[in-house]
């Protein structure tokens, strides 16, 4: 055997993609305490938590309109499975947390999708979700655009809507042959 049949291999660590916006970050610099330069480790058994308290904070956003703790992110590995996932709560009091299509109170948390958007007044974070292997810590990996992650992200509604606002799937799916509306009916 040679040494390199002999050498342990490289454990894989789940990675957290962060993809930040906010329309007024080159005036107001919001982002200048976040380290987009390289992933950063975090234990397992540790939240990482995002507001405005750099006490309470390991990614700070220094913005007054941030509550002292907006939102944490836990990692944890389901039940009776090898599969590692995130879950997301809602700190903040005063603001609603929007991820993906669910809106999240204050102390709501639900499951981090693989990939989605995460809204709160401004700001838009594009999370992603990189597996891996480790149970010990996992990393963080930030990013900054100066493009709304909104309107790049987000697909056209493939299913045309009506002036009404009705989608037209509601009629196909009620009747069979299309029906004729007068429009002052």
């Amino acid at each position: 055997m040679t040494s390199f049949d002999e050498a342990d291999t490289e454990e894989t660590v789940t990675c957290l993609h962060m993809t930040f916006y906010h329309p007024c970050q080159e005036d107001k610099r919001m982002f200048r305490c976040l380290n987009f330069c390289k992933r950063e480790q975090v234990r397992a058994d540790e939240m990482a938590k995002f507001g405005r308290d750099p006490n309470a904070c390991r990614y700070n956003l220094l913005d007054t309109r941030v509550s002292r703790v907006q939102f944490s992110v836990q990692f944890y590995r389901k039940l009776n499975s090898p599969e590692h996932c995130f879950e997301i709560k809602n700190l903040s009091k005063k603001t609603k947390l929007l991820v993906g299509q669910t809106e999240l109170g204050y102390l709501n948390k639900i499951d981090l999708p693989w990939k989605c958007i995460i809204c709160f007044g401004d700001y838009q974070i594009l999370a992603e979700i990189q597996e891996g292997e480790s149970l010990d810590y996992f990393e963080t990996h930030l990013h900054l655009t100066d493009k709304p992650i909104l309107q790049e992200r987000c697909l056209p509604s493939l299913q045309p809507i009506a002036e009404n606002g009705i989608p037209s799937s509601f009629f196909s799916s009620q009747e069979k042959s299309p029906i004729e509306i007068d429009e002052n009916e």
